[in-house]
């Protein structure tokens, strides 16, 4: 398809970022309409599953991502007193499928995004209040009072997306049932980090280590609570110290290593899949689209397929409706899938009850990584043409 116009993107988190590239590498002008004053990465560390690996791949940028990150060969589940409940082998997967599962600091990611853009593509302090579409174009209003105009937009406004909540009134951020903090320490890494991600779970909460490149481990806690809870938003490094300090070492020594103004805190938050990601001239994508837990490492995988996906539709359909249409029909459903297995996972990680922890560790233990290979095929099998 020869397009002839602008897309604007509302949204400079990474689905944003990515699909800026896509476009562009694509000969799209485009342009990011970022509502912060500037680009911040907000978070600590995150997983860059297979599938994201092989998305990026498209874009050129899977080997700086995996030069700046760290290249994992195993998933370890423990329970609090250190002892191994499952191993899942991503070598395993990662020589069935060709590319690796790799985890990265969220700022490193977001550079390498930034440097792979044209000048003067994200413009920041662009907060869109509002929108409108007729048969033409679509108008966005930003909170300065500016108006900008565009021939499509794809909305990356994140879980609490402006676009979704006026385009689908009744979807909303849905509470998980527990909050997080999270957490980089600077460590002398020693083996037990160098090449496996883990999760602790026992009946004070989930606790997750996980190494980034460099002296640098990243970590999250999280503990059942009620939402938006004044209470546990009070908490500090030393409370969460005290939660975990009977769990197995390393975890006292990282919540101690971690300096306590650089502790982030949020309540872990998804959307009830939504059927409809396509309104005529305006495209949902990422968070907007399909926000999901992090028991996955998905959210951002997701994102990144989304650019690629959308990238490959436009390039093969004459309208671009019909090209958003398209990808509505390739993402809905496999992004549904991966809402709702995330959000089980959950339910079963954050378990207080101690008769059905006894009951899940043990039947974890006798679960294979060829077995979990098999139920998880369909995320790591995946093709990223429309």
């Amino acid at each position: 398809m020869g397009f002839k116009g602008r897309i604007a993107i509302v949204g400079g988190g990474i689905g944003g970022l990515c699909t800026a590239i896509a476009l562009q590498q694509a000969g799209i002008e485009t342009v990011v309409f970022e509502g912060s004053s500037e680009i911040k990465s907000v978070g600590a560390g995150l997983g860059i599953g297979n599938n994201a690996i092989k998305a990026l791949a498209k874009l050129d940028l899977d080997q700086q991502v995996i030069e700046a990150g760290r290249i994992l060969e195993a998933m370890i589940i423990y329970d609090e007193t250190g002892k191994q409940i499952n191993k899942m082998d991503t070598k395993f997967i990662s020589e069935q499928f060709g590319t690796d599962n790799v985890t990265i600091h969220r700022a490193a990611l977001h550079g390498i995004l930034l440097r792979n853009l044209k000048q003067e593509t994200v413009l920041c302090g662009k907060k869109c209040v509002d929108f409108f579409q007729d048969e033409n174009v679509v108008r966005l209003t930003f909170e300065d009072g500016s108006v900008a105009t565009a021939n499509y937009v794809i909305a990356s406004d994140g879980i609490h997306s402006l676009f979704r909540k006026k385009l689908i009134p009744d979807s909303y951020p849905r509470y998980a049932g527990y909050t997080c903090w999270r957490g980089v320490a600077d460590v002398d890494q020693i083996k037990r980090y160098q090449n496996a991600a883990s999760e602790t779970w026992g009946p004070n909460g989930r606790f997750g280590i996980v190494p980034l490149a460099g002296q640098k481990v990243y970590w999250f806690a999280c503990v059942n609570a009620p939402y938006n809870d004044s209470e546990t938003a009070r908490l500090r490094k030393n409370e969460i110290f005290t939660l975990f300090k009977d769990y197995h070492a390393p975890i006292p020594e990282l919540i101690n290593l971690t300096k306590a103004e650089a502790i982030l805190h949020n309540d872990i938050i998804d959307i009830v899949p939504i059927k409809q990601f396509a309104f005529g001239r305006i495209l949902l994508i990422g968070d907007a689209a399909h926000a999901t837990t992090p028991n996955m490492g998905q959210g951002a995988g997701q994102a990144i397929e989304d650019a690629i996906i959308l990238a490959s539709c436009i390039s093969k359909f004459s309208s671009m409706e019909d090209a958003f249409k398209h990808f509505e029909k390739l993402r809905v459903k496999r992004t549904a899938k991966i809402i709702k297995m995330s959000r089980r996972i959950g339910e079963v990680a954050q378990s207080e009850n101690r008769i059905f922890i006894k009951l899940r560790d043990y039947l974890l233990r006798r679960v294979s990584s060829k077995s979990q290979l098999k139920r998880l095929k369909f995320l790591y099998d995946n093709k990223l043409d429309s």
